[in-house]
């Protein structure tokens, strides 16, 4: 299984949460419509406390009902009042939070789309996937309700603070005393939390390349062959025990600590009437009782936004490990990026040309092509042989730059493909690998994704044409038939023909065969064959494989050896030099019977 690429240390790195805050910043209007909401309903919440002390200072001495009956209906209309506004409020801040949710989501997941070839070769599936699902769904709280409840609590923290200097300043000092030591406190637990959660979320992208990679149809058939399961199954539990422990570390950090700002909450109110209590036995003034009651009204309301203001505090520093682990995959460099003024490649021919080419994968590795000067006129077959690890495959992913060379230029009719749209640049270059992928969905689906607006009979000609609709056809569903994961229904020779239909129903003028034929028998090769010498009439083919008879029609063969291209020429040409590509024949690298072979080189 493959590791994933060395990403920075993301409890190292600092999170801005003024770029956190800027997610918010397309849907400002919305949010100046809660925060407009927000500060109605603090005003109106700190209103009843005073309401109180009129009744039970004044209405209930006085007994007069009629100033009674009209405050407790003014205590009633507020509360409806303020209800209605959290339930708009609950609204809009899930609207919001979920459309940022969104925005996060297809960011992440469009920039992916825009990394090359060589960044997915060496990152683990289940990473990408944790980023996507384990991540950014670990935001959730934060951006749908948590930044609406801080600046719900907050604003309603300041008007209630100062309703209760109002009522009491001596009694509000003593209320707000302890609450830096609380915020200090709070800040240490966040933390605490915030280190545990970016390990947290180390260990869930794990399990998921475990599970991506273990319970995949070939992970079942590799794990079951080799008698492995037994061993995965005892990884996983070592995993997902490892997991729990954390998730238990998670939340148990700092619970003492705020159990103790819990506790001191819980106390001040009755700490209140202590202290109003003593003040009026050693001669202070005297607090009238609607005072105290409306004082301690008010200093619930106060205590339980702080409180929830803390226990957001540390959801925020928490969150901070998530956003980093987002933010690190949406700064990754885009290695093979569009010019600003690429221009459409339009009206191909299809001459392809090579100029000095020189790639190797990574910094410091060893290079994989130097050198390489190759044309391939328009309509031609180019052949390009070699032992495995020759370049071969690189050489042709270069032409649909799915590779970018350091050095050196690949060009169609003349323009750098550098200097085109990948869109066009995509239209122009088919690729059929030997690596057959199909999507768990129907073969009509899979074939219409080369091309959204194909019609039935389109898809039918170009199954035809890569001698597989017969076989479709005879299937009870016949095109509707699901191909299963990774087309596990169907056998290799045929998925390898379906893969060969979706590139026949694009139609590029430039058509890459990445050992398209490798996985059919002798007489399905040859019908497939057939069908791919029609579709190459007319356009040019660049075609990489080891049997003698994929390549000795071609119109030039291209010999590589350890990145060097040190031959080219027709079959004939190059069995007569007598040097790499003969000894490649002799050594039977190139896939065809002995006898064949011998016959070719008599002939020769």
């Amino acid at each position: 299984m493959r590791s994933g690429p060395q990403l920075k240390d993301i409890t190292a790195t600092p999170v801005s949460l003024r770029r956190v805050a800027a997610l918010f910043r397309p849907y400002r209007v919305r949010l100046g419509g809660l925060l407009t909401l927000i500060f109605i309903a603090a005003g109106l919440g700190v209103i009843s406390p005073f309401l109180l002390r009129r009744i039970i200072d004044n209405a209930l001495p006085s007994k007069d009902t009629h100033e009674l009956v009209l405050l407790v209906a003014g205590m009633i209309a507020l509360s409806i009042i303020t209800g209605a506004l959290g339930v708009a409020q609950t609204w809009i801040s899930n609207l919001v939070g979920q459309q940022v949710m969104h925005d996060l989501r297809a960011a992440v997941y469009s920039h992916l789309q825009r990394m090359s070839l060589a960044f997915f070769t060496r990152t683990r599936t289940g990473e990408v996937q944790s980023r996507i699902a384990n991540d950014i769904g670990g935001i959730d709280n934060v951006v749908t309700s948590t930044a609406t409840s801080i600046v719900q609590n907050v604003t309603t923290v300041v008007a209630v603070v100062v309703a209760m200097v109002l009522l009491s300043w001596e009694l509000a000092a003593f209320t707000l005393v302890l609450l830096p030591f609380f915020v200090w406190l709070t800040r240490r637990v966040g933390e605490e939390r915030k280190r545990i959660t970016s390990v947290r979320q180390g260990r869930l992208a794990d399990i998921s390349t475990l599970v991506e990679e273990s319970l995949s149809v070939s992970g079942i058939l590799l794990g079951k062959t080799m008698g492995r399961s037994p061993e995965l199954v005892e990884r996983f539990k070592g995993e997902s025990r490892g997991l729990a422990d954390l998730e238990v570390r998670a939340r148990m950090a700092g619970r003492w600590r705020m159990a103790s700002v819990q506790i001191s909450f819980a106390v001040m109110p009755a700490l209140v009437y202590l202290f109003a209590g003593l003040d009026a036995a050693h001669g202070g003034h005297a607090v009238s009782i609607g005072t105290v009651v409306a004082f301690t009204t008010l200093q619930t309301r106060v205590l339980f936004p702080i409180q929830s203001l803390l226990s957001v505090g540390v959801e925020v520093q928490t969150s901070l490990a998530l956003f980093g682990r987002i933010f690190e995959y949406l700064d990754l460099p885009v290695d093979i990026a569009e010019a600003p003024d690429a221009r459409v490649l339009e009206g191909v021919r299809g001459d392809v040309a090579l100029r000095d080419i020189c790639f190797r994968y990574g910094e410091g590795a060893p290079w994989t092509l130097q050198g390489i000067d190759a044309q391939v006129p328009a309509g031609t077959r180019t052949a390009i042989v070699g032992e495995t690890g020759s370049g071969k495959t690189t050489m042709a992913y270069l032409v649909a730059r799915l590779y970018e060379p350091q050095r050196g230029s690949v060009e169609i009719d003349g323009v750098d493909i550098r200097e085109v749209t990948l869109a066009s640049l995509a239209a122009t270059v088919g690729l059929v690998s030997q690596e057959t992928y199909l999507f768990h969905a129907s073969i009509r689906e899979n074939l219409r994704f080369a091309r959204a607006g194909a019609s039935d009979e389109e898809i039918e000609e170009a199954a035809r044409a890569a001698q597989i609709h017969e076989l479709i056809a005879s299937l009870p569903e016949g095109y509707d038939t699901m191909v299963g994961e990774r087309g596990y229904r169907f056998s290799g020779g045929e998925k390898q023909r379906i893969a060969i239909a979706r590139t026949v129903l694009r139609n590029p003028p430039v058509l890459i065969l990445d050992e398209a034929t490798s996985a059919l028998d002798t007489e399905t090769e040859r019908a497939v064959q057939l069908a791919l010498d029609e579709l190459a009439k007319g356009r040019t083919t660049i075609a990489i494989a080891h049997r003698l008879s994929t390549i000795r029609d071609a119109d030039q063969i291209l010999v590589l050896d350890q990145g060097h291209l040190v031959e080219r020429g027709t079959h004939e040409e190059l069995v007569e030099l007598g040097g790499r590509y003969a000894a490649l024949l002799r050594g039977a690298l190139v896939d065809e019977p002995a006898q064949a072979e011998a016959s070719m080189l008599s002939r020769t």
